[in-house]
């Protein structure tokens, strides 16, 4: 038999994605001017990636903050980042970059706030009938052992790809069936499993869902979003039972007023050995 066809896909989704990063790259030789810095944005822009600002932390270290589209990869960042450095580089230095890098998801609220609000979903949506809110007390879910302030590593460095995932039933449709609650709340922790999302929350509401996850370096935002609201939709018989889109957002250990005025966004990112 055929496998099923996603209902959800990239061209018929629109998603809110505020996605933010901090990238933290080192040079073989130490700079003396960032005359290159105006022609950078520009040649990011068709890749995906907006430039928002960048600081030469140390002679040897510059760090920048982005914006993405929802289907760049972390990866990309990287690459990107530095392949289009490089080319503007060239003639003054012809192997700019070491091999190592950090990346950083933030947003507008830090880890610590985005996990505890998510943890908060059925305190902040009380059920008028108290059997419908012991029900949905057994489905959600903590997992206290995955700490998402910690970094992953790629072979060359090492990287916090932390998204805070919103699902929501189109036209707000209540789900307080046991089975399909029961459904869902496998299938989240089933999908998780297998893509290598670290979920750390899942708050699941009649019409909505949340997650925060940690995500791998090489899978986009809307992916994520996607092959939730896809295998979701298998435990709902196949139909789309949620919106077309989501909201997909990232987040780490620092708010984005932080990372505009501080050095944190650097803090642990040095050179992989």
């Amino acid at each position: 038999m055929a496998n099923p066809q996603p209902l959800y896909t990239r061209e018929n989704c629109s998603f809110c994605a505020p996605l933010r990063w901090g990238l933290t790259v080192f040079w073989r030789e130490a700079i003396k001017d960032t005359s290159w810095l105006p022609d950078l944005g520009p040649v990011l822009e068709p890749d995906g990636i907006r430039l928002l600002g960048h600081r030469l932390l140390e002679a040897r270290v510059s760090q920048f903050s982005l914006s993405t589209l929802p289907h760049v990869t972390p990866l990309l960042i990287v690459n990107r980042v530095k392949g289009r450095l490089q080319y503007l580089v060239r003639r003054s230095f012809p192997k700019a970059f070491q091999r190592n890098y950090a990346l950083r998801s933030f947003g507008s609220a830090t880890r610590e706030a985005v996990e505890a609000y998510v943890a908060s979903q059925l305190a902040r949506h009380p059920m008028a009938d108290n059997r419908v809110h012991t029900l949905l007390q057994r489905f959600q879910i903590a997992h206290p052992e995955i700490d998402l302030s910690r970094h992953r590593a790629s072979t060359h460095g090492i990287y916090w790809h932390n998204l805070h995932v919103v699902l929501v039933h189109r036209e707000r449709w209540a789900e307080v069936r046991e089975a399909v609650l029961e459904g869902v709340c496998q299938m989240v922790e089933r999908l998780s499993r297998a893509k290598g999302y670290a979920l750390s929350r899942a708050g699941i509401l009649p019409d909505h869902i949340h997650l925060t996850l940690g995500c791998p370096l090489a899978v986009a935002p809307v992916d994520v979003a996607l092959a939730f609201l896809n295998n979701l939709a298998y435990v709902h018989g196949m139909k789309p039972v949620f919106q077309f889109g989501a909201y997909v957002g990232t987040f780490g250990e620092y708010h984005q007023g932080a990372v505009r005025s501080d050095s944190k966004m650097v803090e642990g990112g040095g050179p992989v050995k």
